[in-house]
């Protein structure tokens, strides 16, 4: 599943594309064509993620929600576009303020729907601090680790705790900061809460900037690949088995929660 810096970015791109102008909105698929009719013609006025969530506010006062799950993608197009191809559930075609065209195609999400102004504060007043967001409080994420027992790697995977971070992010700042994932919340200090924040805050700006998350730091990024050819070596996620890059201890792996866990029992004892 995408994490929070993918669909900043999208919001980023979406905004400078699209915001400020007419869109024109179809669903080749047919399973979003009352929504897209809705949005057929209006101006996009703003798009901006929260966690995992893309939102794209619209001059009617509705707002387009997304959430793309373990399988939607967004496919950038030049305009005129290709007639569409497979399952899509909703085309978007504009110039925003420049006027210059783009199309974007939206296959396979888990949520595309039009949202009402209560409906979307209903939305984000359950969701956690978002670590990319300005408006981000990191007391609120602070006021339920600290009084919880579940442990630290479940909580930081809990989009109401905290919005935005996934599996990847979850168990790089873990072993970043020397915390093993099964230390319940209360045990940790104040001081570790603000700097994994911190941390968490730099990191995720990288991925905004790169497209990809980056969580080694340069002076250990080497040796032993990545876990797959396209994407930048990690500490310990999907690493099972093989030694750690600082104490060369295997890297172990459970489930918690449903998800899959890999840390360091030397780097992140407790």
């Amino acid at each position: 599943m995408p994490e929070g810096h993918t669909l900043h970015r999208l919001a980023k791109l979406h905004h400078k594309r699209f915001a400020g102008g007419q869109v024109r909105v179809s669903s080749p698929q047919g399973r979003f064509a009352d929504g897209a009719a809705l949005l057929d013609g209006r101006i996009l006025t703003r798009a901006e993620a929260w966690g995992k969530h893309l939102l794209h506010h619209y001059d009617s006062g509705v707002t387009l929600h997304i959430h793309l799950g373990m399988y939607g993608k967004f496919t950038e197009s030049p305009v005129p576009m290709d007639p569409p191809v497979g399952e899509v559930r909703m085309r978007l075609i504009g110039g925003g303020r420049k006027g210059e065209l783009h199309g974007t195609d939206l296959r396979g999400p888990n949520a595309c729907e039009i949202l009402h102004a209560p409906e979307v504060d209903a939305l984000t007043s359950r969701l956690g601090p978002d670590p990319l967001r300005p408006d981000a409080d990191p007391d609120r994420a602070w006021h339920r680790i600290s009084r919880s027992q579940r442990p630290i790697g479940a909580l930081l995977m809990d989009q109401k705790v905290l919005a935005g971070v996934g599996n990847v992010y979850r168990a790089e700042v873990l072993f970043r900061h020397g915390i093993s994932p099964h230390r319940p919340g209360k045990s940790l200090s104040r001081s570790e809460w603000d700097e994994m924040w911190a941390d968490l805050v730099a990191l995720m700006k990288v991925g905004v900037r790169r497209g990809l998350m980056h969580v080694v730091r340069p002076e250990h990024d080497h040796g032993a690949p990545s876990y797959a050819p396209d994407r930048p070596r990690t500490y310990v996620y999907r690493r099972l088995g093989e030694p750690c890059r600082l104490c060369a201890t295997p890297v172990l792996h459970s489930v918690m929660e449903g998800r899959n866990l890999f840390w360091c029992p030397t780097c992140q004892p407790g």
